[in-house]
């Protein structure tokens, strides 16, 4: 089994396949952001290696995430390939996405055993969220969430809160989503890479979009768990669950099960922290089982405490130079 330092139990794998993405949020790169050359991104075949070694490791929850995954052509062939560990070490499959490709692929990821998925929407208002994805997407997202749905996958939407731009309109979303019959997960903006512009401009603590909601809704809180760090609450009105991720102002690192591992194989065995270890060199070594398994409890040893986000300052410099798309959600 994977136990780092202070005892926590990695379990759950977020998997990235590639750094790329057809959008271009705001608070998440830079219009001009600048991709890995193809090249350097492992090959279909290592990134299915990889995780065979952390299904032996003990590892039961894989998420295939991004920059948006499913812009990789080949992506449906290794979420395929691991659909077939499913009741042999994994227990579960999961895909992250801004859904502007669900549509096409709803019913292979399904096929696959895929029964799970996260999509990112932000706003159900199409001018708002042109402006904030920097892309006129919200159409075919809207249609891959009703192409899942229709291929039976259970959908929770994901929900960036920021303030000045989809504070107010939340409530709405909410709604929306619980009547569709999808969870939504609530989100505090993180500061990872450069962006165009300044994140304490748009930071919205959940401390404050939950006292809001307490106000609208009759929240109470639920044992409903998803293997990530959300907390969730039943609201008896909409019939519905709503999940906060707070990593600025409640931190939950003591209960953190997670390590991410980039398309070009390097984990991080915290999202806010610097630490790495270089699986791909392990990949290519004369004997790359027991390569990966050093170097996994390379990633036990090194993985901090907790990590350090915060935005509290004009100009401050991110957590982290790299960007969320280039670690992976």
């Amino acid at each position: 089994m994977l136990v780092d330092g202070f005892q926590r139990t990695i379990s759950y794998l977020r998997l990235s396949v590639t750094d790329r993405c057809d959008l271009r949020c705001t608070y998440c790169m830079p219009e001009a952001m600048q991709f890995l050359p193809r090249r350097d991104l492992l090959t279909i075949y290592e990134l299915y290696e990889l995780t065979q070694g952390f299904i032996a490791r003990g590892v039961s929850k894989i998420r295939i995430t991004g920059g948006e995954p499913l812009v990789r052509r080949d992506v449906i062939d290794l979420i395929g390939r691991l659909g077939r560990q499913l009741g042999n070490g994994l227990n579960e499959l999961t895909v992250t996405t801004n859904g502007t490709q669900l549509a096409g692929c709803a019913s292979a990821l399904a096929n696959a055993g895929v029964r799970r998925i996260n999509v990112s929407l932000d706003t159900l208002d199409r001018e708002t969220y042109a402006t904030l994805a920097r892309r006129d997407r919200l159409p075919d997202v809207l249609a891959g969430i009703m192409a899942a749905k229709e291929a039976g996958l259970s959908i929770k939407i994901n929900v960036v809160a920021l303030k000045g731009v989809n504070e107010d309109s939340l409530p709405n979303l909410i709604e929306w989503a619980h009547a569709e019959g999808h969870d939504v997960t609530l989100i505090e903006v993180m500061p990872l890479g450069d962006v165009d512009g300044d994140r304490v401009d748009h930071y919205l603590p959940l401390t404050e979009v939950r006292k809001a909601l307490d106000k609208r809704w009759n929240m109470v809180p639920s044992d409903h768990r998803t293997g990530g760090p959300a907390r969730y609450f039943d609201v008896h009105e909409t019939g519905g669950r709503i999940g906060f991720i707070t990593p600025l102002t409640d931190n939950f690192c003591n209960g953190c099960n997670r390590i991410r591992v980039t398309a070009t194989g390097q984990l991080y065995p915290c999202l806010g922290g610097g630490e790495r270890v270089d699986l791909r060199t392990a990949l290519r070594s004369p004997n790359p089982q027991a390569a990966l398994d050093s170097a996994l409890c390379e990633a036990m040893r090194i993985k901090p405490e907790r990590h350090r986000f915060a935005i509290t300052e004009r100009g401050a410099a991110p957590a982290q130079a790299r960007h969320m798309s280039v670690t992976g959600g």
